[in-house]
């Protein structure tokens, strides 16, 4: 049986949840191991399953959402923000979200000089454990097999 390991397709079961609330995804997923498409701390726990395989637990937040590393700095100026907002370093602030997930992104104040703002992109469950049940559905390598000559319609070499 293939393995999990990074390069290879994985046809994945999941169900993600924020522990102890709401369901934030339950569906078959396609995905290339490795890509960054998933977690990386789920991708961990991917690593070296076969077809079949069933695991459930929890992420901590800080491997979850919470990573620093998935949190990009953003520039902006301070006519973006409302007037009447406290731009000191460490303040949250909420922001819609323009994903169809319509969650609002939070803004963490970086740095303020002058009329630049550097903020933080937070995202909404940053400091929520996800709890994930997952089954291996399939494990394949993902490279097609080379097109044998005759159905290209191609001479073949002699």
């Amino acid at each position: 049986m293939v393995k999990i390991e990074k390069g290879r397709r994985v046809t994945l079961k999941v169900d993600l949840s924020v522990a102890g609330g709401q369901q934030l995804e339950k569906s078959t997923i396609e995905f290339i191991q490795g890509s960054g498409t998933l977690l990386p701390a789920l991708e961990a726990v991917l690593n070296g399953l076969e077809k079949g395989a069933k695991r459930d637990g929890v992420l901590k937040a800080k491997d979850a959402f919470g990573n620093p590393n998935m949190q990009p700095i953003k520039k902006m100026k301070r006519s973006e923000f409302p007037k009447d907002a406290k731009l000191t370093v460490g303040e949250k602030l909420v922001a819609q979200g323009d994903d169809k997930s319509h969650m609002n992104v939070i803004l963490q104040i970086a740095k303020v000089s002058g009329d630049d703002v550097e903020v933080r992109l937070v995202h909404p469950l940053a400091e929520k454990d996800i709890k994930y049940s997952v089954e291996v559905v399939n494990v394949t390598d993902p490279r097609p097999p080379p097109m044998p000559a005759k159905a290209l319609d191609l001479e073949e070499e002699k």
